[in-house]
This record gives C-alpha cells, structure tokens and sequence, in this order.
C-alpha cells in the first residue's frame, strides 16, 4: 500500500466524490434526466466566528477539475476578498456551473473541497499577514499538515500574503527560494559528539550556500540572550537574524524575551541582527510581539490548520424546454444571478440576472460585475494569474479592511 492519497486521475474521474452523488447521476440517467441544464451557484454558507471577511481562492483547480466537460463557468476572481452576504443580507455566489447535470454531479465534492481548503489556508494567511504589517510572515506549516498537501498549503499561504514559505515543492510552485533557518537537532548533534553547539552555526555557515541568510536558532541549551549574543560574536555581519522557539514549558512570557534579546543585542553594538520568532504564533499572538522588536514570524499550525471555508453548491435554475425556470430549495435564492461591486466603497450587491448593474448604495457610483465567465463548453477561458501577482492583490486588499 502507498501513502494515502488521491491521484489526479483519481479526482477527476470522480473518485473522491461523497457516494450519493454516484447514486444520483445513476437514477438520473436511468430516467432520461441526466442531460437536463441546470445553474447551480457557489455561496459561502459559514465562516469562523470571530472572521469578517475570507479570500477567494482554489477556482483555477476547480476549472482543471471541469476541463474537458460541457459546461459554462463564472467565477468571482481568484483572490478578491469576499464577505458572505450583500449589503441586503443575499448570500454572494462566487461560482456558478451551467450545463447539463450529468456532466458535473459527481464533482461537487472535489469542487467544494478545492474551494474550501485554499480558501481557509488563504484567510488564515492573509489574517496573520495584516496582524503583522510590515513584518516579514513565514509559512512553517508543512510539518503540520498530511505531506501529500505541503505544497498546495505553502502555495494558497503565500497567495494569502506570507513573504516566504519553507517546504521544498511549495516554493517551487510559486517560483521562489524556499525559507527557513536551522533545526535543534543541528545544534544536539554538534554539542553530544564535539562538547561545543556552538560550532553548529560556525559549520553552517561553512557549508551551506552564502545566499540563504545565516539564522541561528538561540535556544538550545541557553539562555536566549546570552546564544544569542554569542551566535552575533561568532558570526558577525554575516549573522542575519536569530530564532527564538522557546519551548512552551520554557517560554515564560515571550514578549518579554524578545524585548530583551532585542535591547542586548542592540546594547553590544548588533543593531541589525533581526529576531525570527516562532511557535504557536497566529493573528492575536503576533501583534504584541512585533511590538516588542521581532521582525520575521514563522508560523505553522495556525495555517496549515486553518479553519476551512464553507462553501455549497445549490442548484438555482433549471432549463425547461427553451425557458431557465427558477428553482431552489427553502433557505436558498432561486433564479440565475450576478454579483457586483463597488470598489471603492467595498459594498457588494446581488441581483437578479435580468436587473442589469446597480449603482453603488452608499456613493452613487455605478458597480461592476463580479462573476466573470472563465469556461465555455470545457474549455479555459482565463490565464493562470502568477501567484506573485495574487499575493499582491491580497495585500492591496487587505489593508482596506480590519480584522
């Protein structure tokens, strides 16, 4: 048996849909039904408690996921931030699938999924990333999550907003050197076999490429402040930055620590030595601790854990001869339908397909259609957007909403 995971074929040909949806598709062709055109949107059915807004993200998997079917997608753009309801209350829908059910029933739960989990690692991302400013953001979460997921968690963590990620296949994918510093075991090692944890870092520096910054883990077997005033003595200019990673029966109160490193370096002349804190750091912890002098965050449970988004799918129209009729089941809004937005205010609206576009309630401007057509009939429409140009529109967002 290999590791326990699904293939890409196996996700395409259906294989990790919820059954009754095999069931379905099987009673529906059994009646003749299965090529009946429907208009099934995407909404946001729930959100953490204490979230206000989410980043829309995973679309572009969802569309490989479609390719090939005959079906018609609209998509809100990947990465716009998204509030659940309108400015009335009217739940938004971001996608919308039209064509025949048969050929998209058994990829509901794949779709959901894609949506769901790039959309909370997104969020969660773009959450820590504001609490951090102008501070630099790691995603450490690869260890904290199935391996098989690493990478898609570094990839949807940097479209979020974090400046750097470290697994190997994850910066890969986004095109970027991969991030880190150096483990514990680095440090045990050199002190069981040569007396002397110290010349860990000094061997690092030896041998691992001049272009990754020299950041030395000051924690091991002392004081915080004392490893890491010798770690700047050993290395010196060339000593970027130290990580504090203090264990939790250890730690105390970190905010003190940091601020203390942080004045004793300064105090013996290493002004430019930077502090990498990391640790069950996430969107409330973080802020305190910039305050107090660090200036990198490595952070890992809180992403690769991050609470998933809520998405459904729902059928809203079903076509009836030459006629879309509207139809939906209680607690959802029948009939096909457009989503617009004022961006200079950030108010959403949804109305009815036939209404045509709203003018903005709060200023007057006229709003702009969020739901853009990115597949016909199977095929593509619409570029990949480099996740590099996704980060920066997270970023550009974010800074116009709060926690």
């Amino acid at each position: 048996m290999s590791f326990i995971y699904a293939l890409p074929d196996e996700i395409k040909s259906g294989k990790t849909t919820d059954v009754y949806f095999e069931r379905t598709l099987q009673t529906l062709t059994g009646e003749g039904l299965d090529r009946v055109e429907v208009a099934a949107e995407v909404t946001i059915s729930a959100i953490p408690e204490d979230y206000k807004w989410v980043v829309y993200a995973g679309s572009i998997e969802v569309l490989r996921l479609l390719e090939g079917k005959r079906v018609n997608v609209y998509s809100v753009p990947e990465a716009t931030l998204l509030r659940p309801a309108d400015y009335r209350g009217v739940r938004m829908p971001v996608m919308v699938v039209e064509g025949p059910y048969g050929e998209f029933a058994l990829y509901e739960t794949a779709l959901l999924g894609f949506l769901a989990a790039a959309s909370g690692i997104a969020t969660k991302a773009a959450r820590v990333k504001k609490a951090a400013e102008d501070k630099i953001v790691l995603s450490f979460g690869a260890r904290r999550t199935h391996p098989a997921i690493a990478p898609c968690v570094d990839y949807y963590a940097y479209i979020g907003g974090c400046d750097g990620v470290s697994c190997v296949k994850g910066a890969e994918l986004i095109s970027i050197p991969p991030s880190g510093t150096m483990p514990h075991s680095l440090m045990i090692v050199f002190r069981a076999v040569r007396g002397d944890h110290t010349q860990a870092w000094l061997a690092f520096d030896k041998h691992v490429d001049p272009r990754v910054p020299r950041v030395v883990l000051a924690d091991t077997f002392w004081d915080e402040t004392e490893e890491a005033l010798k770690a700047a003595e050993l290395l010196g200019d060339k000593l970027w930055g130290v990580r504090l990673d203090t264990p939790g029966s250890r730690r105390g109160n970190m905010t003190s620590i940091v601020r203390e490193v942080k004045w004793k370096l300064k105090a013996a002349g290493y002004t430019n030595v930077k502090i990498v804190v990391s640790g069950g750091l996430n969107e409330y912890s973080i802020p305190a601790l910039a305050e107090a002098g660090a200036d990198v965050f490595g952070v890992g449970s809180a992403i690769a854990n991050a609470p998933y988004i809520d998405y459904a799918l729902d059928i809203v129209s079903v076509k009836v001869g030459e006629k879309w009729v509207p139809i939906a089941k209680r607690g959802k809004y029948s009939g096909k339908k457009q989503a617009y937005r004022c961006w200079e205010c950030l108010i959403d609206l949804v109305v009815l397909e036939s209404e045509g576009a709203p003018n903005c309630p709060r200023c007057g401007r006229p709003m702009q259609p969020l739901l853009v057509k990115v597949m016909e009939q199977g095929k593509i429409l619409v570029e990949v957007e480099p996740p590099q140009k996704l980060r920066e529109k997270v970023l550009s967002q974010i800074k116009r909403v709060e926690l």
